[in-house]
């Protein structure tokens, strides 16, 4: 029945040529039949259906099939890997181009443009060289810097504005252009927009500007040095720490201040992971302090706690300023209690990560304490003195928490020789072990967090209207023109394509992380 409808289809197509809401109804039953079905948009290549589509999106006269056409390619494409591989040619990134900069192509046909590219270079590093060798992401990232205008950048509900919909395609576009798999050569030039991203982060912190951003940026600098250091060369981690301090400083603090928080958290993350050293960068910024109020936040996920805790083991890896607000914030017994009550084994090895680097930290800042000079030969030097005496309680605080570690170590040592210990703990106890969990070696930790940073839900929301008819050259939409607008929405909605920063896991049960007499670090 399937392969019957698809050749009725075509042939309708074929000989409806002066009638273009027909045509959009036969595209429309097209491509409600082959939507994630692989053998239906495999069998409709092979009869020709999908040439003949990417042919009637170029030749026809009427806007109305040129966008529904785009959009039945992009829902073949995504559904079927042969059909883009069929599909995944210089030629047809050229023809997406020419809609592109063409001044009669309206919003709509630009959008359905940009998810033909989209499905084109996703998971495909033949897709990702195309749309560079034509110039193609040139054109995307001159897109990404001036569709919006200023007024469109505080927009309170961004899902009815067009420009806003076409904006956010184009981010997500050029995060699978960067993305799954890496492209160093895209990461390269896509930095290009770095400025304008950082100009707009700086301007705005509405949830609908900083989340498709945050995305773009946490993909175009991860895993990338280069990228990295000329991302912070401009300001731009300043930017980001700004930008959390403004969140975490929000009065009401609300739910969605807070997710937002963690997005942009994980950008921070993406940003300092390959160059620890980066961190101090936002030592003046307190951001160790503030990602540690973000972490009591009772509504996270354990996803999301993680994310925090990487990045404070980020921040704190070779930063001693860092390290020293850690331990004015009671962030070590806290990660102590997250350490010994956790059942998740990514939030242990994320928790043992930090305490690692502050094990380390207070061995050698105790014998820092005590090899200080006592002359003082200079006003400066003076200066210093007092300093380091101001944090001398600090240090001390830090090596009674060595101490209870090692004590912790020693009692499990003397359980596990007596054979009587209990599985769960020692899942904690080997975790607190340093012989037994390697992370100065932060990769195997940071595999989970830069998963969640780089996997951005790369289609946005796209409006009812997406493939409605022109104004001026189509008669009003008919009740099977809502039906697909809505199936359009709701495809983008469930693309099977790399997962948003602002998509957070929702299902383990938030765990507070309050000190109470229970923990550990009460013994």
């Amino acid at each position: 029945d399937m392969k019957t409808d698809l050749n009725l289809l075509l042939e309708c197509l074929k000989y409806q040529m002066d009638c273009p809401l027909s045509q959009k109804d036969a595209l429309i039953t097209i491509y409600s039949i082959c939507q994630q079905n692989s053998e239906a948009s495999e069998y409709f290549r092979e009869i020709g259906g999908l040439m003949f589509i990417n042919d009637l999106a170029k030749s026809s006269a009427h806007c109305i099939v040129k966008e529904a056409a785009l959009f039945t390619l992009g829902i073949i494409i995504e559904s079927n890997v042969y059909c883009q591989q069929t599909l995944c040619t210089s030629a047809l990134f050229e023809d997406l181009i020419l809609f592109l900069v063409n001044k009669d192509s309206g919003v709509n046909l630009k959008r359905m443009s940009v998810y033909v590219i989209l499905v084109l270079v996703s998971n495909n590093k033949n897709g990702q060289t195309y749309v560079r060798d034509t110039g193609c992401i040139s054109l995307l990232l001159q897109l990404f810097r001036t569709t919006l205008s200023t007024s469109e950048k505080n927009l309170s509900d961004e899902n009815t504005d067009p420009c806003y919909q076409l904006w956010s395609s184009v981010c997500s576009t050029l995060c699978a252009c960067v993305n799954n798999p890496q492209n160093e050569d895209n990461q390269n030039i896509c930095c290009s927009v770095f400025p304008y991203a950082k100009e707009c982060l700086e301007s705005c912190t509405e949830p609908g500007i900083v989340r498709p951003i945050c995305s773009f940026l946490g993909l175009t600098v991860a895993n990338n040095s280069y990228v990295q250091k000329y991302f912070v060369s401009i300001g731009g981690l300043d930017t980001l720490a700004k930008v959390l301090l403004e969140l975490m400083h929000d009065s009401s603090l609300s739910l969605s201040s807070v997710k937002l928080a963690v997005v942009v958290t994980k950008t921070l993350d993406a940003c300092i992971t390959n160059n620890s050293a980066m961190g101090v960068v936002l030592a003046k910024y307190h951001t160790v302090s503030e990602l540690l109020k973000l972490l009591s936040n009772e509504t996270l996920s354990t996803g999301e706690k993680i994310s925090i805790i990487l990045t404070i083991g980020h921040c704190t890896e070779v930063c001693e300023e860092n390290q020293c607000e850690l331990l004015q914030n009671n962030g070590l017994p806290l990660m102590i209690q997250v350490l010994t009550e956790s059942q998740d084994e990514e939030l242990i090895k994320a928790a043992t990560f930090v305490l690692q680097n502050c094990k380390q930290m207070t061995e050698q800042l105790s014998l820092k304490l005590y090899d200080n000079s006592l002359n003082v030969n200079s006003a400066e030097e003076l200066d210093m003195q007092v300093r380091k005496s101001c944090l001398q309680d600090y240090w001390k605080k830090a090596e009674e928490i060595l101490h209870r570690i090692n004590l912790l170590e020693k009692e499990h040592d003397e359980e596990r020789v007596q054979g009587g210990i209990l599985g769960s703990s020692v899942a904690n106890s080997e975790a607190l072990k340093s012989h037994d969990v390697n992370p100065a070696d932060p990769k195997k930790y940071t595999e989970r967090a830069q998963k969640d940073v780089c996997c951005p839900q790369l289609t946005s929301k796209l409006n009812d209207q997406v493939l409605a008819p022109s104004v001026t050259s189509a008669p009003k939409k008919d009740e099977t023109g809502n039906a697909m607008d809505a199936a359009f929405t709701r495809q983008t909605e469930q693309r099977n394509i790399p997962r948003s920063v602002t998509e957070l896991q929702t299902d383990s049960v938030p765990q507070s992380l309050n000190i109470n007499g229970k923990t550990a670090c009460g013994k």
